[in-house]
């Protein structure tokens, strides 16, 4: 909840007058908590699971010839009852699991500095945030990934994400609860190291659930057929960072890009 009753009294604080945008924030937060705002993740959560892999869908059921090229696999045609499937599962997790969490991770968010005052962040600030989010999250989530696919963390917990081996944007969070739990470290990570606004909080995770979708998506417009993540078990470490040796050199090479915008941010 912002310590200003009144935009005259936030324009005084600040010393200028609010832009536009500043203004809508005003009217929209003025009144309500800063763990109402927060749990507003659960509702873009709940719209990006739902809504954003039909694109994927839609291009499955009604231009097959088309992405054929584009297909992971292109002999594989998901059906409808198989995608509900998953779809109700991941919905189960989501009201089971993630939401939630959502509700009673507010602490940390306010500990490690999450906030909702005025001034806004600029553009520039929110993606050089956004920025470190994701290296940080890539890096570190790729080597959880391995972890899960030791012996143990396998047969345990992740062979549940790799029941469905073709494909299908919903099942980005078709996955074990516990790895659900494990892989929310990584999406934390980054905001906890370089905390920001609550609006680039809500854009990180919106724009980190979309990337999942994506990643498990059925095709990938513009690549060729070369990502292996569904169809040989064995092999099956390909995120965005494929191998050991490239997740070392990605982090060394912008590790320092990292710390300059840690330091341009604060």
């Amino acid at each position: 909840m912002l310590s200003y009753t009144t935009i005259q009294e936030a324009e005084a604080a600040l010393g200028r007058p609010l832009t536009a945008a500043e203004t809508l924030w005003f009217n929209y937060t003025a009144t309500r908590s800063d763990y109402f705002l927060y749990c507003h993740n659960i509702l873009f959560l709940f719209l990006i699971f739902s809504i954003f892999p039909y694109y994927y869908l839609f291009l499955e059921f009604f231009f097959s010839n088309s992405i054929k090229p584009y297909k992971i696999q292109p002999k594989v045609k998901l059906s409808f009852c198989d995608t509900l499937g998953c779809y109700k599962y991941v919905m189960r997790m989501f009201f089971l699991v993630v939401g939630p969490l959502q509700l009673v991770s507010y602490p940390s968010v306010k500990m490690i500095g999450i906030r909702t005052s005025l001034p806004l962040p600029s553009m520039w600030e929110i993606v050089a945030q956004l920025g470190v989010y994701f290296i940080i999250e890539d890096y570190t989530n790729y080597w959880i990934h391995r972890f899960l696919h030791c012996k143990w963390g396998y047969e345990k917990i992740h062979r549940v994400h790799h029941e469905y081996t073709a494909p299908v944007g919903f099942a980005a969070t078709y996955a074990h609860w516990v790895e659900i739990l494990i892989l929310g470290i990584p999406s934390f990570l980054g905001p906890a190291i370089v905390p920001g606004h609550m609006i680039t909080f809500w854009l990180w995770i919106g724009l980190r659930q979309i990337e999942a979708i994506e990643t498990h998506s059925t095709t990938f417009l513009g690549l060729q057929q070369n990502i292996f993540h569904f169809m040989v078990v064995q092999i099956t470490m390909i995120t965005i960072i494929m191998l050991a040796d490239k997740a070392r050199v990605i982090l060394l090479q912008y590790s320092p890009i990292a710390i300059i915008f840690m330091g341009l941010t604060r």
